[in-house]
């Protein structure tokens, strides 16, 4: 086990909620920073401290010293694609100098280990579907230059300080923590599967389809979609593995390995919902490829983690019960 605390910066948010979850699950004890511009302070769970802080604020190092942080899961940013390419300099502050902020913190502090919430966006408009880690990396969007900016630092940084780290590309995260401890709270949140269970519930009027003319089998853009819970338990898995071996780094996708298009996620929340909803289709968004799906070879064979929770449905029934939970809330 860790000798120290882990650090969670954005671990109001909702990917940052279910690591602390899997975190605290596993026994380790954890901190979250959070500036809850986006999070919410009831997402944190009891078991964890919450600190209402910046990360690029000069402070978190006092926050790291008093908490005793040897561990840091940096989830903290901005991720939304077509917001990037209209506002690229809100995600180059938000997730370039700000991770760099904080990157400099934990070599100040002796943090020995960091773990980056990347994403398949680095890889940009890949040649070939599934992409691996080790194919070309051209972002078409800010969102995905952000990232690939930090990674480079976080690489950088590993070879001249004793750090070291996992960069975790994410490709489509969904669902909910299936005991409904938390789930994707965001307003205006820009996830299909998030968009189309609001819709089943009365929040929206319908689902927007962007695009209809991707070079995809029914011209929906197709995209690998995990269950938060399951890339929460990859970052423990990764974080296990940060510290068994201290001089390696790895960078890692995180998916199952296979597609679905839009129509085929709508189709899934047809299934669950026993409704039909009303899809608009729309022209194409700025920044999105046609199709988004993890080689995840590298990550099966890194770490002990295995996908748990690999079924479209089940990821929109543990969505829709997150929906309606909040809907109570309100």
């Amino acid at each position: 086990m860790l000798d120290g605390k882990v650090m969670v910066t954005g671990g109001a948010g909702y990917i940052g909620s279910h690591a602390v979850l899997a975190l605290l699950d596993a026994g380790h004890q954890v901190v979250v920073v959070d500036n809850l511009v986006t999070g919410f302070d009831w997402a944190v769970d009891a078991r964890a401290t919450l600190v209402e802080l910046a990360v690029e604020d000069a402070s978190i190092r006092d926050v790291i010293a008093e908490h005793r942080v040897a561990a840091i899961l940096h989830f903290a940013g901005s991720v939304v694609v077509p917001e990037s390419v209209a506002d690229p300099l809100k995600y180059y502050r938000n997730n370039t100098a700000a991770s760099r902020s904080l990157i400099e913190s934990a070599v100040a502090a002796g943090v020995a280990h960091f773990i980056f919430s990347s994403t398949a966006a680095t890889y940009g408009t890949p040649a070939k579907v599934p992409v691996a880690e080790g194919d070309p990396t051209i972002p078409i969007n800010p969102y995905g230059m952000s990232k690939l900016m930090t990674e480079a630092m976080l690489r950088d940084v590993a070879a001249a300080h004793p750090i070291n780290y996992a960069c975790l590309r994410y490709f489509n995260v969904a669902g909910a923590d299936p005991q409904g401890r938390s789930g994707q709270s965001t307003i205006g949140a820009t996830h299909l599967i998030k968009i189309a269970v609001e819709a089943a519930i009365g929040k929206r009027d319908g689902v927007g389809v962007y695009g209809t003319d991707f070079d995809t089998p029914d011209g929906t853009g197709v995209r690998d979609y995990i269950h938060v819970s399951d890339l929460a338990a990859a970052h423990v898995a990764a974080l296990g593995l940060l510290i068994e071996r201290p001089a390696e780094s790895h960078t890692l996708n995180c998916g199952y390995g296979r597609g679905f298009s839009v129509l085929e996620v709508l189709d899934a929340v047809d299934r669950v919902t026993n409704l039909t909803i009303a899809r608009r289709f729309e022209g194409r968004r700025a920044g999105d490829p046609a199709a988004l799906i993890a080689d995840n070879a590298a990550i099966l064979s890194a770490l002990p983690w295995r996908p748990e929770r690999d079924d479209l449905d089940g990821i929109v029934r543990d969505a829709l019960a997150w929906e309606r939970k909040l809907a109570e809330r309100a």
